[in-house]
Order: C-alpha cells, then structure tokens, then sequence
C-alpha cells in the first residue's frame, strides 16, 4: 500500500509526548519538530491517528510544497494540485492558512486566494464549482506559509481533534483537552493508582483522565471530515473503530475532580454525562484547602489561576501560598502536578519543584511544575 506523508500538530512542549503516542500506535518513521510531528504511515495510520491521538490538535496531510513570495505564486502553486482527485460533485470545501515571516502577511488574502485557485481549477477542468462551508466542509484544506514557502494540506479531522464531544459546558478559561490530556501523559499517571483534580472547574482534567484509565479511544464519540473523502476505507474504518471498542476497560482507581464553585461542577458534571468512560469519576464540592484526599500513592494535577483575571495580586499570592500549605499538610505521599503561566506566584508554593516542562497554554508560556510529597 501507498506510503502516505502525515504531519500532526500540538502544543509547543508536547512533541515528544505526541511522537511517542505515535510509536505506540505502531508507527516507526516517526520525527518530532517545534510544533508537531511528521509521520509516514498507510491510509489506516491517518484514520488511527485521528482516532487514537490524545495530544494531537490536528493530523494534516500535505499534499505539495512550493516557493510562494507572491500572490501569483500561491495562487499557481495551489491550481497545480490535482484537486480533481480530493473533491467530487457535492462535496463542499473550505481553506484556512496561518502566514508567518513571509512577504504575503495576511491569512485571510491567503485563503481567499487559494479558495479562488481551487474553484478554477475545478471549473475549467471539470465544469463545475465545489460550494464552500465554513462551518463544516467535506474538505478542510489548510495552507501554511512560512518564510515564503508554502505547504498545502488537507485537515483529516475537520474540527480541531480537541472537539472530543463531551464538552459543551465551559467554565472560564478551561484547559484545552488535548493539552490536558498531555499534562496526564507527562505526569506518567496510568490509571493504576488514585488521581484528583482539586481545582477541576469543568472538568477536563479528570474526563481526560477517566478515557486513559478505561483506555477509550478519544475520537470514538465524533466524526471526521476524511469519512467523506473520494476512496474512503468505511470497512478499514469500521475494523479500527471495532477494535478500539475491545480495547476498552474499568478505571482500575478512584478518580475524582473537585471544585469550590458549584457552577463550574454542574458543568463538569454535565460534560462527564455526554462521556460514557467518565461514567465512575467522583465529583466533590469542596475547597481545596478541605479536601480530603484517599489514601496515596496518587497524582494530584491541576491548573490553578495565573492572575490574568485577578485584579488583587495579593490575592493570588494567598491562593499558591495556600497551595503550598495544604500540599505540605494533606497529601503527604502524593505526587503533584501544577500547570501555571506564574512563575512568580508559583514561587509562594514554598516547595522545591523537582521537575519543571516548558509548555504552552495557547499564546502563554506555562510550567508544569512536579512537587514529590514525602
């Protein structure tokens, strides 16, 4: 079968999380790079890699590179691409690009531009005109351009593979759930022993959580835009979603999310509702400094405020102070995580970080920081 180029992307720090998830999968021409991962594999990799990936934000498929210091430039190198082939009759189409340090700087020009090339290309080889779709295209297409090169690709997915389906319910500022998914990889938590969310707000944390520990594919409860694609495999895919249907089993541990705000837990608890694996996860109103937790060993991760919606600086001082305290005096034997964008409030904790991951939460530049509870 065909060897097809993949690239999948994520958050800046979980490259070599994302590489090892791959490898896992069963893929080995494998090679990270700032942003994401570049992959070969057969047509079934990419449809298992959209089921499967936890940290992934998107799986593309590039389909040609070219020089592009011009309009005219892109708009030839993206007609020359045999679109015939990717879209039929009745399929719609949408493009979306990102320009970085190149002489064209607008994204928006770029996709208009590309949309046009596409459309011609179809009209004068085949007759017709695909419609474009916004909001939910038969063929996502996206154009990355770089230091006046560009990529196209197609978006295997469509929606971001963070759109797991469960969450419809936010509280301010959630963690996006691929990210999450990735701190509990980095964490090393398996399922295997206790896990808790102190600070769960709507709960993604511990949904995360709860689909590693019943080993539940992520992409099983949604569709993908390559389900409509010319020469799709709906046997290969349905054999893929089989498996991972088999694959799954009982959370071996407690998991528990907890939160002060009992809106943010009837949020969380409504998100866990639409996920069949997140089913056994308890949900505790309570404040963090009462918690109490079950017997360790455990791991203990959440993400508390940075300080961008809290006027009161002293106040957020008080809250990592008070992190740090109840760390020392509850969770003795425990293995905690904190993901902040602080670094200065997180100084308060009081506690020696023995590991610090550089990661990104969107534009900002976060730590998880490791604090071993003797």
């Amino acid at each position: 079968m065909n060897r097809i180029d993949y690239f999948a992307t994520t958050a800046r720090g979980l490259e070599e999380i994302l590489a090892g998830e791959l490898q896992a999968l069963g893929v080995v021409e494998v090679r990270p790079v700032p942003g994401g991962v570049h992959f070969r594999g057969d047509r079934t990799d990419g449809y298992r890699a959209c089921l499967w990936l936890r940290t992934a934000n998107r799986v593309l498929q590039p389909v040609a590179t070219f020089a592009c210091a011009s309009a005219d430039q892109l708009y030839e190198g993206v007609r020359n691409c045999p679109w015939e082939g990717f879209l039929t009759p009745g399929m719609t189409l949408a493009l979306d690009a990102s320009v970085r340090d190149s002489a064209l700087t607008h994204s928006r020009f770029a996709a208009l531009k590309g949309k046009d090339a596409i459309v011609d290309r179809l009209r004068d080889l085949r007759g017709w005109r695909p419609d474009i779709d916004p909001a939910a295209p038969d063929l996502p297409v996206n154009l990355h351009i770089h230091k006046n090169r560009c990529t196209v690709s197609l978006d295997l997915a469509g929606d971001g593979l963070h759109r797991r389906g469960y969450r419809l319910e936010r509280t301010v500022a959630p963690l996006r759930e691929t990210l999450a998914a990735g701190l509990l990889l980095l964490s090393g938590w398996d399922g295997t022993t206790p896990f808790v969310d102190p600070m769960c707000g709507s709960g993604t944390l511990p949904i995360e959580a709860a689909l590693i520990a019943t080993r539940t594919a992520p992409g099983l409860g949604r569709g993908f835009a390559f389900q409509k694609w010319p020469g799709f495999d709906a046997g290969g895919w349905q054999a893929l979603r089989d498996e991972a249907h088999r694959l799954r089993r009982p959370a071996a541990a407690p998991i528990i999310g907890a939160d002060r705000d009992p809106r943010a837990l009837a949020a969380a608890r409504d998100n866990a509702a639409r996920q069949p694996a997140a089913g056994g996860i308890r949900w505790e109103r309570s404040d963090f400094a009462r918690f109490e937790p079950p017997a360790g060993p455990g791991t203990l991760l959440c993400n508390p405020p940075y300080g961008e919606r809290l006027k009161d600086d002293g106040a957020l001082e008080l809250l990592y102070r008070s992190i740090g305290d109840t760390l020392k005096q509850r969770w003795t034997g425990w293995t905690a995580w904190l993901l902040t964008g602080n670094l200065e409030a997180a100084k308060r904790i009081g506690l020696k970080a023995t590991r610090r991951v550089p990661l990104w939460n969107g534009p900002l530049e976060c730590r998880l920081l490791k604090y071993e509870l003797y």
